[in-house]
């Protein structure tokens, strides 16, 4: 029985820099910067160590109709926005509701549901606590809301492994699709937690960088003055199916999803392995699914949160893999664009990954300034073609707990 092929045929996204996945991927190659200060009475009210985030460009409660986002966190407002956007670029496909899967994922979950839900608790007591508080906080419930909007039967699984999260769910979409247990998967991820105890706790851990004089710069990946990465919000959603079926219904393509990869460190609840033995192993799975070698990768979308210790360390494993040539490749971090959107980060990657295998461009990294010599990728500032011929793309995803998760594209 022969293995079947997994294609990409619907984009939908709301990130930092655009409210759909063409608005995003325009605003990325122009060089935009999504991050701002932001204008919350609690930044001054908890004297934050940092005033700034990656905010989503618009807001999903303004596009859903209103008793439908009442009903959701506003992660899932973002799920189910980005979901819509990208079943409709997929052509609103007909599939029969047992054979359509949903594979989502979320790396906190309803954060704001739970601690709004507590505030209202404390200070008006149990019966002004909204009933729907558990499904809307529930990590699932991203899944489970597009599992009910779309009518998807044959499963709605949810990851949530921090980080590495929505690039999990792609990778578990292209198992189940060859696995027989669906002909469509809506697959993606979602986050939407700046929120003064996150910005608190990330910032109480050193992770955050702390610009607030320059928030629009201040996620630099690669560069030598880094310190720390920027807190996004969004979600971003992939429509994969069978080459079979999309043919069958005379779906456009935009790419190939030809492999994944997902280990884990056992190393640091926080910390990745400096060694990055277990990111390398997961590029090596992705590469060995996709029949290919690490000499037929011609672009990288990689994690580069602009972490003084992550980015470095991603070098590491990037090289165990490639060797030398990996300072040959055209590499992105284009977390210094959006922000790092958290569970959310993985599909929104993946989508410029797919992005920019159509247009055959390697999107720029923005703020960089002298490269450090511990991180010497190809990083370009512009746009930076990726030539002719078969292009085959990586995105890389790494998370707290030690989750390591890659995708491998091909172009069609």
């Amino acid at each position: 029985m022969s293995i079947p092929r997994i294609v990409v045929t619907g984009i939908g996204a709301s990130s930092p820099i655009g409210g759909t996945a063409p608005d995003s991927w325009s605003a990325l190659l122009a060089g935009a910067s999504g991050t701002r200060t932001l204008e919350y009475d609690w930044v001054e009210q908890y004297n934050l160590p940092v005033t700034f985030a990656a905010q989503a460009a618009v807001r999903p409660d303004t596009i859903l109709e209103r008793p439908v986002a009442k009903r959701l966190d506003p992660s899932s407002q973002f799920a189910l926005v980005a979901a819509m956007e990208a079943w409709v670029d997929a052509g609103s496909p007909e599939v029969d509701p047992e054979r359509l899967g949903v594979d989502f994922a979320t790396g906190i979950g309803g954060l704001w549901t739970l601690l709004d839900a507590w505030d209202t608790l404390r200070e008006k007591g149990p019966r002004r606590v909204l009933p729907m508080t558990v499904p809307m906080l529930m990590p699932n419930a991203a899944a489970g809301n597009l599992s009910l909007h779309f009518g998807a039967r044959a499963y709605a699984r949810t990851v949530a492994s921090a980080c590495a999260s929505s690039t999990e769910s792609i990778v578990n979409a292209i198992e189940h699709l060859r696995d027989g247990l669906a002909d469509v998967v809506i697959a993606g991820g979602t986050e939407s937690v700046i929120h003064p105890v996150t910005i608190a706790s990330f910032s109480s851990m050193q992770a955050l960088s702390k610009r607030n004089d320059s928030p629009e710069t201040a996620s630099r990946p690669g560069s030598i003055d880094r310190d720390g990465f920027v807190m996004g919000e969004g979600a971003g959603v992939l429509i994969l199916e069978t080459e079979e079926h999309a043919r069958a219904r005379g779906a456009k393509i935009y790419a190939a999803v030809v492999g994944g990869g997902v280990t884990a460190d056992s190393y640091h609840i926080t910390a990745n392995d400096p060694e990055g033995t277990g990111a390398a192993r997961a590029v090596k799975l992705a590469l060995a699914m996709a029949d290919a070698s690490p000499d037929d990768v011609t672009h990288i979308n990689a994690h580069l949160t602009s972490t003084p210790v992550g980015d470095p360390n991603e070098y590491t494993a990037l090289h165990s893999v490639f060797g030398d040539r990996v300072e040959g490749i055209p590499v992105s971090g284009t977390k210094a664009s959006t922000g790092h959107l958290l569970g959310g980060t993985g599909a929104l990657e993946a989508i410029f990954t797919v992005l920019a295998l159509r247009d055959r461009v390697a999107p720029p990294t923005i703020n960089l300034t002298e490269q450090d010599p511990a991180v010497p990728f190809l990083l370009s500032t512009q746009p930076t073609p990726l030539g002719a011929g078969d292009q085959l793309a990586i995105s890389n995803s790494f998370g707290f707990g030690g989750h390591n998760a890659v995708a491998a594209f091909a172009s069609i």
